[in-house]
């Protein structure tokens, strides 16, 4: 099983982040039911491995606070974008969440992640998108801003890959409670 810890959206941002959709040739739109933060990547694990990692999330503490997604972005490979997103106002809060995670999985023998954390939700992965309608899309939703969210869980997803993108189940929510 493949799973990652991230943060499920609610309705109202999720309808925000929808209408972002469209205006890149190329592009494959990631559905509504999809949507949601990425905290941690975990990757391919074994059913015994489930229940380290769950034992590890459980340890995780902090308070509920307030998340926004706000402004969009983009990730390139070589100077190619590979995919769009939009990001996150004002994330301490949310990189101290991940931070947490991040010591908790490594504390049960996980790999440390390498790449710094750059919260984001992703919507739409790019193969042959024109440079042009790229930019263009960046600047036409760069004043976008989603209703805020209060964070009062993380939850733990298993992530099924198909021929119409991912889609990923919850398997667990964690409570933010100290």
């Amino acid at each position: 099983m493949r799973l990652f810890v991230g943060l499920p959206l609610s309705t109202d941002v999720r309808a925000a982040l929808g209408a972002l959709n469209g205006g890149i040739v190329g592009a494959r739109w990631i559905g509504d039911e999809s949507l949601h933060l990425s905290l941690r990547f975990i990757g391919e694990v074994s059913n015994g491995d489930e229940r380290d990692i769950d034992l590890a999330l459980q340890s995780v503490r902090g308070h509920p606070f307030d998340v926004t997604l706000a402004g969009v972005g983009a990730f390139d490979r070589r100077g190619r974008v590979h995919s769009v997103w939009a990001g996150v106002d004002k994330p301490d809060a949310l990189k101290a969440l991940h931070a947490r995670i991040e010591s908790a999985l490594v504390r049960a023998g996980w790999e440390p992640e390498h790449r710094k954390f750059k919260p984001h939700v992703a919507l739409a992965r790019i193969k042959n998108g024109a440079a042009t309608d790229v930019a263009r899309y960046l600047e036409t939703h760069a004043g976008f801003k989603a209703p805020a969210f209060t964070v009062a869980h993380f939850t733990l997803f298993e992530s099924h890959l198909g021929n119409g993108g991912a889609h990923y189940t919850v398997l667990q929510d964690y409570p933010l409670s100290l």
